[in-house]
């Protein structure tokens, strides 16, 4: 029987429990109706219109990325606000709907480029973007760019317009191509720690800066022709957009000086002469130039326009039911990690079930997996592979589309596809291994400090604080050089080569999709849509739906995501310069937490730093 003492517990508990549960219901309310309150705040704009003859301006805002990460609610909290802050994301798929939907929108009649918050984006997603511009000029319709100045890769898109205006205190910033990074040898033998590395192939430099204290004579080799392929593309675009001689954009430094003494040292002017630009304007001279060209807006103070975001508001369509049978799309993009991983990483569990998921559901007849990816783990890169055999067995085609990158492990979840498509600048093949590992026994003796035990065996008490024999060094070589050869036998045998062919064109060497071409370890030339249209034609489709196949949001997570979706910062933008001292920390730190982040099983990563330019 019960004590009188445990029965007062029990009710104070449950007293306790329910004025508990009523407080953290309240709470809940409350902080539930401020959240209403913002995204009642951010939704209330004036209804969006689109004027008459307006023009679209493409204000890109962000990084253009084929899957955007999951969002962080308190990073986005944070930075809520109503200026675009340049550091989102922003789907190409999004931007290439926005440009193809206006080139038909009978409202629209121009597109303005306003490129000034446009981040880090490869060269083969704004070709993309440059494709679409081209076809809206096709439809009659004009394109101008306007701009305080312009980035290399700004100007890149910029000369896909008609004409291209520059602010008369601006400058276009045309510098090349260049492959620098800091080396730390001399810093790991100063502080005793020791960096013991295993690798195959003599191009495989991912593990270089812990080894070296400068880059090797084949990286420099490797490296040049690699950048001198992509500038090629770049300047072959440019110069034929622009219609002048590719070797005007990357001048010497003499040659440069020369240009701009002709133009009394003004960097504007220089563009003018250059005929990087058609001409110079302030923002209100572009301002007065547009107003005669659409016409006033509604409210009298600017040109009839809408930009990207509100135009992409008005005029995104609502998912309707299909009733066809579909392609899947399925994206591939960031690091390959092991495990579930949120979207704009990848996950050996979770991209696998997302490939599962396509090979059970009947309405999806073919698969294009969009690849954008320098590699990582080599266990979770195999799941991923056997995953796209799976769907093969069950008979439904698989079509490689490789965005900016697919290399290292992300050319290993490619190589078994029915067929790769690459972009002409894609950064492919990295077709090698590694693995690192390192201990500190002597830095930790220099102060004192040692280990020592007894175990069963040389892998008992296996620590980085130990050191490594020899004989488990050996070991650890064989398992990644049986990696390696596993790695050109999967090459050879899905792509009918022959061990040396592969292995000639492998030893971790990075190559531009057009090369990749040429040395037959890609099938074709061609964007996402081309993928698609090949995924139909080879599951027998005469009419289909596309399909993106993504993980499903909990009711919370989707309520975030759709909160925060716009999330921006009230802070204008501005141009810091960091010190030296900053710019060394962020590297080393930037190499230490990217290789920190990789947790394969046995160690050995498929990856390629290569293909971070």
């Amino acid at each position: 029987m019960p004590t009188k003492p445990s029965i007062f517990k029990r009710i104070f508990l449950l007293i306790w429990n329910t004025v508990n549960g009523l407080r953290k219901l309240f709470l809940n309310l409350i902080f539930f109706g401020v959240i209403a309150l913002i995204i009642v705040s951010l939704s209330t704009d004036d209804g969006v219109e689109v004027e008459n003859g307006a023009a679209l301006v493409l204000n890109l805002s962000g990084t253009i990325v084929d899957q955007k990460r999951q969002v962080d609610p308190i990073e986005a909290a944070m930075k809520s606000g109503n200026e675009a802050d340049g550091s989102g994301e922003i789907l190409l798929s999004d931007v290439l709907y926005v440009i193809d939907n206006a080139a038909s929108d009978e409202r629209i009649s121009q597109l303005v480029l306003d490129l000034g918050m446009l981040r880090g984006t490869g060269i083969s997603k704004l070709q993309s973007i440059g494709n679409a511009i081209d076809s809206f000029k096709a439809t009659g319709k004009t394109v101008v760019a306007n701009g305080n100045w312009y980035g290399q890769n700004h100007y890149f898109l910029a000369s896909f317009a008609d004409k291209v205006y520059l602010n008369p205190q601006g400058s276009v910033e045309i510098e090349g191509l260049g492959r620098y990074r800091l080396y730390f040898k001399s810093a790991l033998e100063k502080l005793k720690i020791n960096a013991h590395v295993f690798r195959v192939g003599t191009f495989k430099s991912a593990v270089e800066p812990f080894i070296r204290d400068d880059m090797s004579d084949e990286a420099k080799e490797a490296n040049l022709v690699l950048l001198n392929d992509l500038w090629r593309s770049y300047a072959d675009t440019v110069a034929a957009n622009r219609g002048i001689n590719s070797n005007d954009l990357s001048l010497s430094a003499d040659d440069y000086l020369a240009q701009l003494d002709k133009a009394d040292g003004k960097s504007a002017d220089m563009a003018v002469n250059m005929k990087w630009v058609d001409g110079l304007k302030s923002a209100e001279e572009f301002r007065l130039s547009m107003v005669d060209a659409v016409g006033k807006s509604s409210d009298g103070n600017s040109y009839k326009h809408i930009d990207f975001y509100d135009y992409l508001s008005v005029t995104q369509a609502h998912p309707s039911l299909s009733l066809n049978d579909q392609v899947g799309i399925i994206v591939a993009k960031g690091n390959i990690l092991n495990g579930s991983q949120p979207a704009g990483q990848i996950g050996g569990d979770s991209t696998s079930e997302l490939l599962r998921k396509a090979r059970f559901d009947d309405s999806i007849k073919a698969v294009v997996l969009r690849v954008d990816s320098p590699g990582g783990s080599a266990f979770a890169s195999e799941q991923i592979r056997q995953e796209v055999l799976a769907l093969k067995a069950a008979n439904k085609p698989v079509v490689v589309s490789m965005g900016s990158y697919a290399a290292s492990g992300g050319y290993w979840i490619s190589a078994s596809a029915d067929y790769i498509y690459a972009t002409p600048t894609t950064l492919t093949g990295s077709i090698g291994i590694f693995g690192m590992i390192t201990t500190f026994e002597d830095s930790l003796a220099s102060i004192g400090v040692h280990t020592d035990g007894v175990g069963t065996s040389e892998w008992a008490g296996f620590s980085v604080t130990k050191g490594l024999s020899p004989q488990i060094q050996a070991v650890i070589q064989r398992h990644i050089e049986r990696g390696y050869y596993d790695f050109i036998s999967l090459v050879a045998k899905e792509r009918d080569m022959s061990l040396d062919q592969v292995d000639s064109i492998a030893q971790g060497r990075v190559w531009t999709g057009r090369k990749a071409l040429e040395l037959g370890l890609v099938d074709g030339l061609g964007e996402l849509q081309d993928a698609v249209t090949k995924a139909a034609e080879m599951a027998s489709l005469d009419t289909f739906d596309t399909e993106v196949i993504e993980r499903e949001l909990s009711p919370q997570e989707q309520f975030i995501q759709e909160m925060f979706a716009t999330a921006s910062s009230h802070l204008p933008p501005s141009v810091t310069q960091s010190s030296l001292l900053e710019t060394i920390l962020s590297q080393w730190s930037g190499v230490v937490e990217e290789f920190k982040a990789f947790d394969d099983p046995n160690g050995v990563y498929l990856y390629c730093d290569t293909c971070n330019f």
